[in-house]
């Protein structure tokens, strides 16, 4: 199963769906394909859409899925690359209107830069970016998190 993830960002992002509505339809995408859609209204006899769904139903379907198409969202790509999966990131650009800045497509870059994902900002390669994600192997994501709870520590010990 291919997961495609669009967030809950309130603006649209039509223009990631008819492009794997289309896939569907030329034969590139055979695997059965589900959509947490959030705030795009989509109609589609090829997809399966939901707008969304709970935390424990996203993390089975990431679990399931084979392939993650998501937006270009921290959460979303991180979900995904966490659980090792190979996940293809297009970012909501201002351009389409389907977000209120690019700052998706810096995200995009910065994760494809250091091999965690495949991104894609032209959805003429998506068809090529679905081939590459079968034989992918994202370079592991390690957290920060724990380098600025040492820092903040030291802050504090030292005041």
């Amino acid at each position: 199963m291919i997961l495609v993830v669009l967030g809950t960002h309130e603006l649209p992002f039509t223009r990631l769906l008819k492009k794997v509505d289309e896939l569907i339809e030329s034969g590139s995408i055979s695997e059965e394909v589900f959509v947490q859609s959030g705030h795009t209204k989509y109609q589609s006899e090829n997809m399966t859409l939901q707008p969304f769904i709970s935390y424990e139903e996203m993390d089975n379907k990431y679990d399931e899925a084979s392939i993650i198409i998501a937006h270009g969202g921290t959460g979303s790509i991180i979900s995904g690359v966490k659980k090792g999966k190979p996940v293809i990131a297009v970012p909501r650009l201002a351009k389409y209107k389907e977000h209120n800045d690019d700052h998706q497509l810096e995200i995009v870059e910065q994760f494809s830069e250091a091999g965690h994902i495949i991104g894609v900002e032209e959805l003429e390669l998506l068809d090529a970016a679905l081939l590459e994600a079968k034989s992918f192997t994202p370079v592991p994501f390690q957290s920060g998190r724990e380098k600025i709870f040492r820092l903040l520590e030291d802050f504090i010990d030292r005041a």
